[in-house]
């Protein structure tokens, strides 16, 4: 399938740029500074306050849970970084007009260039991931609700990119592509910040809301199907733009 061979250009266009192994450092020691971080507090703090308490957070709510929620605010800063330039600096270049003579399909285009981008974010999960299994070293950690952090973050990085994607795919300048992408994203993550309860519109398209839900370990099916729905939609949004620059040329 083609979409796999322009998902591999697209990837290894961004491990040849020094943006992508700057993302990967700073973040990576960002991050292990937040562990270290939490860890510290957890042990200093939250085991002795909460010791004897049957019900007590253990290293993996306060610790694994605590690091993936720093680790999806920092996904929102990053996503416009890693996308902006996907369809947009194809415009910027006027080399647009070759992909759309090129023998594969605006589907085909899309999700190569989408999955492009979500494999760079999977290595980011992955390394992110290394850190709460370094915790095995000295104690135990709840699996479920481990795997339960990985699939949520997995779901946000599929979220964010493929509204970054939408985005690219709409303007000839990866600065505005950028701005908008990150603007977008923090509107929905803050959407229902004004609702101090209940079930409204706008909770219910909060992607924070549905994040930390997913944290806590309760999987339940509102929250996958607001995921994949909300990434199928901007995908689909995505190819329905350039068939339109297409049938425009």
């Amino acid at each position: 399938m083609m979409a796999f061979t322009i998902a591999g250009r697209e990837l290894r266009t961004l491990f040849l740029s020094p943006l992508a192994w700057a993302i990967l450092g700073i973040i990576q020691i960002i991050q292990a500074y937040l562990f270290l971080a939490l860890l510290d507090t957890y042990l200093n703090e939250i085991q002795a306050r909460y010791a004897g308490f049957e019900q007590a957070p253990g290293v993996t709510d306060f610790i694994v849970a605590g690091l993936f929620q720093n680790a999806g605010i920092i996904l929102l800063m990053v996503t416009p970084l890693l996308t902006m330039r996907l369809i947009s600096e194809e415009r910027r270049n006027r080399t647009l007009s070759l992909l759309f003579t090129a023998p594969v399909s605006m589907t085909e285009i899309v999700l190569g260039k989408y999955l492009g981008v979500f494999a760079f974010l999977m290595i980011l999960l992955a390394m992110n991931t290394l850190m709460p299994l370094s915790l095995l070293l000295g104690g135990g950690l709840d699996f479920g609700k481990l795997a339960a952090c990985v699939m949520a973050f997995g779901l946000l990085s599929a979220s964010f990119a493929s509204v970054g994607l939408f985005i690219s795919s709409i303007t000839n300048q990866p600065a505005v592509a950028a701005i908008g992408t990150f603007g977008t994203l923090l509107l929905l993550w803050i959407i229902n910040w004004s609702r101090s309860g209940g079930g409204g519109l706008l909770e219910h398209l909060s992607l924070l809301r549905h994040y930390e839900r997913l944290l806590t370990g309760l999987i339940n099916t509102e929250d996958l199907t607001y995921f994949i729905l909300f990434t199928l939609a901007f995908i689909v949004l995505s190819v329905h733009t350039l068939d339109n620059d297409r049938l425009q040329k």
